[in-house]
């Protein structure tokens, strides 16, 4: 087994590791830094929660040895505020016995005050695509002296929107540059990412793509409404010393606040939301109180989970099934982190069955089913709740089947009158009405 001494990782960065009680590479990191010592441009597949970031970030602070001129050398693009903040965490972590300068930026805060941040000097900037724009625009950031890029969560940069903008960025950085890429799942859009991003590279994958972290513990449970869930929900949070830190994912901020309503007032423990209608203070201290264990229960849409990085997140409760069927991965993936067990819950409602499929076909797992608890009050689905479940299910058979017409097709007008008698004395009226309005 190889220590991260083996692997050449500078002493200033070995020591702050030391300090961390990080001692064993794991198979991401010890695939991927001997590449990135080497210069290669690398495309790394890993499975969110098995250290990738520290993959790219020690090798990086290795090659940079010491500051440097005020421009930065290194570019670590992510999508989201919340991973850029957890990276920039990191950096200070790793950083510690190192004069090395670093600099976290994102969006939601005025850029002035991230102008001034970086004005002094840094060697590293991590920064989230809008807020790279702006400093860039306004002459605050040179990125004349990039060595390195670094574009993290590459699946979820591309499922928010982000490649024309990084095409543009690829035209602006100096092309002399060592690239890579780190992504939890390999699908189409990063190929076609990667094909563009990368002349020669190492793919380095450590599972099969798409792969959950073995060390989750996966079940589902089939529920007939919304009301059911919100029910089981908060029986399963009755276990206060086994659900011990949870996050539970919503797919709107409509449902976010519906769940934080009924959970922050029939649950025990400190709870907290995050969604993108929430101030940045309030969603930065939310992470870090979660994180600190000030927290027990935090819920959360997709996008504002993303920089979630605690290390003892005891469940994940899938509230609602994810419509992108990649960020299941990216979800449960906040359990089970840095070699520890985690349970990952999904709630089943009849119009997600369908997508819940799709999910096992890409994780080529099929989850077991649990039933739902006898103390569970299973409530009778309302109508327009069941209307709306059976639309989805319809056009999901279209979706399967573009032949079939479905229960909700659109019905043909028809005259309002019965059969030839009434069509003819309606039509006999229209004449009359003419022939009246001549005599006037």
């Amino acid at each position: 087994m190889k220590t991260f001494e083996d692997l050449n990782i500078a002493k200033s960065i070995l020591k702050s590791l030391d300090d961390l009680g990080i001692v064993v590479p794991t198979p991401i990191q010890e695939k991927a830094i001997p590449r990135i010592n080497s210069g290669n441009n690398v495309l790394g597949i890993a499975q969110t929660g098995t250290g990738k970031t520290a993959a790219y970030l020690l090798p990086l602070l290795s090659k940079l040895k010491k500051p440097e001129g005020k421009d930065p050398r290194v570019l670590v693009l992510v999508p989201t505020r919340e991973l850029s903040i957890q990276v920039g965490n990191d950096l200070a972590d790793f950083t510690v016995w190192s004069e090395l300068r670093h600099a976290a930026v994102f969006g939601g805060v005025g850029w002035t005050k991230h102008a001034e941040l970086i004005e002094p000097g840094i060697d590293v900037l991590v920064a989230t695509p809008g807020r790279l724009k702006d400093l860039y625009q306004t002459g605050f950031l040179s990125l004349k002296k990039i060595k390195y890029l670094v574009i993290d969560e590459a699946d979820r940069m591309l499922d928010m929107g982000f490649l024309p903008q990084l095409r543009k960025l690829f035209e602006i950085l100096p092309s002399n540059r060592q690239n890579l890429l780190f992504s939890a799942t390999f699908s189409e859009s990063v190929e076609k990412l990667v094909s563009e991003f990368l002349d020669f590279y190492e793919k380095i994958e450590t599972s099969p793509s798409a792969t959950p972290v073995q060390e989750v513990s996966q079940y589902a449970y089939r529920v007939p409404n919304y009301r059911t869930k919100l029910n089981l929900v908060r029986s399963l949070l009755d276990d206060e010393i086994a659900w011990s830190r949870v996050i539970i994912f919503v797919k709107t901020k409509g449902h976010a606040d519906e769940v934080f309503s009924v959970i922050k007032r029939k649950s025990e423990g400190e709870k907290r939301i995050l969604h993108s209608n929430k101030g940045q203070n309030m969603r930065i201290n939310a992470i870090r109180d979660f994180k600190e264990g000030k927290v027990r229960i935090l819920i959360t849409t997709d996008v504002s989970a993303r920089g979630i990085d605690a290390s003892s997140v005891s469940h994940v409760i899938n509230f609602d099934v994810p419509l992108n069927y990649e960020d299941y991965i990216h979800r449960i993936g906040r359990t089970a982190r840095a070699g520890r067990r985690g349970d990952a819950i999904t709630l089943i409602d009849p119009s997600e069955e369908w997508h819940w499929e799709k999910i096992e076909k890409l994780i080529r797992m099929k989850i077991p089913l649990r039933n739902i608890p006898p103390d569970v009050e299973i409530f009778e689905t309302g109508f327009e709740e069941k209307q709306k479940q059976l639309r989805e299910i319809d056009r999901q058979r279209k979706i399967d089947d573009p032949t079939f017409p479905g229960a909700f097709h659109s019905k043909k007008k028809t005259s309002r009158g019965r059969g030839r008698f009434s069509g003819k004395m309606a039509n006999s009226g229209k004449k009359l009405r003419g022939k009246k309005s001549k005599r006037n």
